[in-house]
């Protein structure tokens, strides 16, 4: 390692070299080598095809986008580590399948060929670790690349923490508030830099994206609420709870990349209980008030007592199926409402219903594309990364400003009040004192399964955002995430407010709109992406918070917005999500031919047979939720989703532990060991 910080401290550094092919890369660095002084010019030929007949006799490609060309001659008097990037990365061999991005020159007299040893096993632990090569893709120069380095060592120069303090925010503590506390003591230790890392275009974009993809749901759930309810809550009291506890839960939870949001689990419920009230000749709202105090005090306690560790029983199998789940009801609701505009025109008069269509479609499309801009290689790198981070944004006002000029074609649009008011007077406070004294404790029942299912969306959302294949690594904040949607819970409820917990798709897509992907690429042809670095931060939640409370006051202004647009952004979220999820991928074997099945690691691990079985397993599953959440037994939802596991389990009985672990596994193993050779 010392050799290489020697290196990039003398800036033996070449960066965004253009070439697309081997010889013309090895040429231009032996260029500049010599420009530089590096090795000597009457040395340049003589080396350059050194490196060449190296390559031809054995890539030097080691896999993570990671090359290290080296040559031993005589009259190289000392050493040397040469570090350069390539300004596209170039199919060069890697057994992982990565295109190469960096390559390390190791140069130096024959003696030198085994002390360079250890500095190819440092350049291959340094080139493994994502944050490092995160840095370096970004890095301006010798200085970013020196500075990367000395966090890479700082990093892993950290003692190993204790085993008994949490390391996943999963372990049980035996201690009232043992898991809650070490959660704070878990993302303290990295809150100002929540704030520093949102100093980028990412954020910006992710922000952006964030808030039209929610105030979409928010003022629709709203709507809903207000017509299921008789205007007890509506779309005011949704986008102010939104807002504020978007704001509340940026600044204070454990995990900031997961958003809140009103969900249609907890639209059933409340409309459920709405109809006991009128049934029972109940004021609703104080009703309401109580089930959500109990609510609250419930999630308080499970909180304290480290209840989160039961989502270790949680596995991939119960996290794919609830994400699927979700996806489809993002993608149903842009269908049926799609639908909904055609059953609505009369014959022969099609206008709105195209028009709607085209927009529709038109905002998923670009949003789609313009987030695959990074890695296209037209124009240049900085711009394609603005286009793909604000790509969902530039679709909806793309398609906003297409809808504007056709004024002629009536568009449903955004249905708000022009005013800030609620829906009812009454006063801000819910007179919850105003109920016969048996309904604080017939509260009790209703508050049960709410809690039930608060805490299953909360953690199996959390879960989901905490996965591995996310590559987070502030930490996690399972109990103090419960403890803050807890205490706005009972805000809420006191209010007269809707309920909000953890929403999947939203969640799932700020992780991704943070994100920087690799492409990988097997040598099949068959490529995936993989997240290299997420910027993890609060201030995207925060400002996301923010604008929505905003709306309430440039309410007229958001009535331009048809809601084709944002039923549009509605189907990018969910089939984003729902094409991301392994468990679609499987699906979609049914429909390829089994010679053309890509190598995924299960696919080489489990016999096609077996996946096939294990995939519709998934689906029966997934069928009967759907039925449960449309059909009047949407109140026990929670409970079949709770039931997931007890079924993971017997799994055990008809699979194999081999086929388990490579089917139902937290990330994806090593792909293949990779071979050295000096």
């Amino acid at each position: 390692m010392d050799l290489l910080k020697q290196a990039l401290e003398n800036e033996q550094v070449i960066l965004d070299i253009r070439s697309q092919d081997l010889s013309s890369i090895f040429h231009e660095a032996i260029r500049v080598s010599v420009q530089q002084q590096w090795i000597p010019a009457e040395l340049a030929e003589t080396v350059e095809q050194a490196l060449l007949q190296r390559e031809q006799t054995a890539p030097t490609a080691i896999g993570h986008s990671v090359s290290i060309p080296h040559a031993y001659l005589e009259g190289l008097e000392k050493p040397r580590v040469i570090f350069v990037r390539l300004a596209h990365a170039v199919n060069l061999g890697a057994p992982d399948g990565i295109p190469t991005r960096f390559l390390f020159f190791m140069l130096g007299p024959p003696g030198d060929a085994a002390r360079h040893l250890d500095t190819l096993a440092s350049i291959a632990r340094l080139m493994s670790d994502d944050e490092f090569r995160f840095d370096a893709i970004r890095a301006q120069g010798h200085i970013d690349l020196t500075a990367a380095l000395d966090r890479y060592l700082r990093r892993t120069a950290q003692p190993i923490e204790s085993i008994s303090e949490p390391v996943d925010g999963l372990d049980y503590t035996g201690r009232i508030g043992g898991g809650l506390m070490a959660d704070i003591r878990r993302r303290v230790a990295v809150y100002r830099s929540d704030f520093k890392d949102a100093v980028h275009q990412k954020c910006v974009g992710s922000a952006l994206f964030l808030f039209f993809a929610c105030f979409t749901p928010t003022i629709t759930f709203g709507g809903v609420l207000a017509v299921q309810t008789g205007n007890e809550i509506g779309v005011m009291q949704m986008l102010i709870a939104t807002a504020f506890c978007g704001i509340i839960y940026a600044l204070f939870s454990g995990q900031p990349l997961i958003f809140l949001g009103h969900t249609g689990p907890l639209l059933v419920m409340t409309v459920i209980l709405y109809k006991l009230c009128a049934e029972n000749g109940i004021d609703f709202l104080p009703a309401y008030c109580w089930v959500g105090l109990w609510t609250s005090l419930f999630l308080m306690v499970l909180s304290l007592t480290d209840a989160c560790c039961l989502m270790r029983y949680f596995t991939r199998f119960t996290d794919e199926i609830f994400v699927v789940l979700i996806s489809f009801i993002f993608i149903y609701e842009a269908l049926r409402w799609l639908f909904g505009v055609f059953n609505r025109v009369n014959l022969g008069s099609y206008d709105t219903a195209l028009f709607s269509l085209i927009l529709t479609l038109g905002t998923f499309f670009i949003a789609s594309g313009l987030s695959r801009m990074r890695r296209s290689r037209l124009l240049r790198s900085n711009f394609r990364e603005f286009l793909s981070d604000f790509g969902p944004t530039i679709a909806i006002l793309i398609m906003t400003v297409i809808a504007l000029f056709f004024r002629g074609i009536e568009l449903d649009k955004l249905n708000v009040s022009e005013v800030f008011s609620g829906t009812k007077d009454r006063p801000w406070i819910v007179p919850f004192w105003s109920v016969p004294l048996w309904v604080p404790f017939a509260a009790i029942g209703p508050a049960i399964l709410v809690t039930v299912l608060v805490y299953l969306d909360q953690n199996i959302t959390a879960r989901l955002v905490n996965s591995s294949d996310h590559n987070l690594k502030k930490g996690v904040g399972y109990h103090l995430d419960l403890a803050v949607v807890s205490v706005l819970t009972g805000i809420c409820s006191l209010l007269g407010m809707p309920w909000l917990v953890a929403a999947t798709v939203r969640s799932l897509n700020h992780v991704r709109s943070l994100a920087t992907m690799e492409v990988v690429v097997k040598p099949d042809g068959y490529k995936h992406e993989r997240v290299l670095h997420v910027r993890e931060n609060r201030i995207t939640g925060l400002v996301t918070g923010v604008l929505i409370g905003s709306t309430l006051l440039f309410l007229p202004f958001m009535k331009v917005i048809p809601l084709a647009v944002l039923y549009g952004l509605f189907l990018f979220m969910g089939i984003v999500s729902l094409v991301s999820s392994q468990f679609f991928e499987r699906l979609s074997l049914w429909l390829i031919d089994p010679a053309l099945y890509p190598s995924t690691h299960y696919l080489r691990r489990v016999p096609a047979a077996t996946i096939h079985k294990y995939t519709l397993l998934q689906l029966i599953c997934l069928s009967v939720l759907w039925l449960v959440k449309i059909s009047f037994l949407g109140l026990l939802f929670p409970l079949f989703i709770a039931g997931l596991i007890p079924i993971r389990l017997l799994a055990g009985r008809f699979f194999s532990a081999e086929d388990l672990a490579a089917l139902d596994a937290e990330e994806e193993p090593e792909e293949e060991e990779t071979h050295w050779a000096a």
